[in-house]
């Protein structure tokens, strides 16, 4: 919320809703007529969200989309539209991918948070001490490393809970 506040963002992505907190605390900060996208594949959340966005009465600045994020991201703003802030917190295993789609689309000097990426001190340990069926513990350490690596941004992992990764676009 402090991000978003500082940013007064107009246009807000954010993939993985659950019950809309996140989103909630983002739209808060959004310039007047500002709106915020969250997408969650989870139909069964729906009415839950869609309660919590009402009893904040930011319905008319949150819009739910509800499916595939890979899908649906590509089709959500029009050709001159960028976002000002990107929130993911979905799926850990499709983290860069997400980064990948949105990046595009970023304006310069707007953020890419990531939630989770310390993934409770996992991605600490060595690769050979995850359980085989980990995906999301290499996932993130993917996600992290595509962060640092990356040239076009200027970005920093604050330790806060679990982790969050930032990029400023450049």
């Amino acid at each position: 919320q402090l991000i978003s506040k500082l940013m007064q963002p107009k246009r807000i992505l954010e993939i993985g809703t659950y019950t809309g907190y996140s989103a909630i605390c983002l739209a808060q900060g959004l310039s007047e007529n500002g709106i915020l996208h969250t997408i969650d594949n989870n139909v069964e959340q729906e009415s839950i969200t869609r309660e919590f966005i009402q009893k904040a009465n930011l319905e008319d600045n949150i819009k739910l989309h509800l499916g595939n994020a890979a899908d649906i991201i590509p089709t959500i703003l029009t050709k001159d539209e960028e976002w000002d802030l990107v929130f993911i917190d979905a799926d850990k295993s499709n983290y860069s991918l997400y980064y990948d789609l949105v990046f595009d689309k970023v304006r310069k000097g707007g953020i890419i948070i990531a939630d989770n990426v310390l993934w409770s001190g996992k991605v600490l340990k060595d690769p050979k001490e995850l359980k085989k069926n980990d995906k999301d513990t290499p996932a993130l350490l993917d996600y992290n490393l595509k962060n640092y690596q990356d040239k076009r941004t200027f970005n920093m992992l604050l330790p806060l809970r679990d982790g969050l990764m930032m990029a400023i676009k450049e």
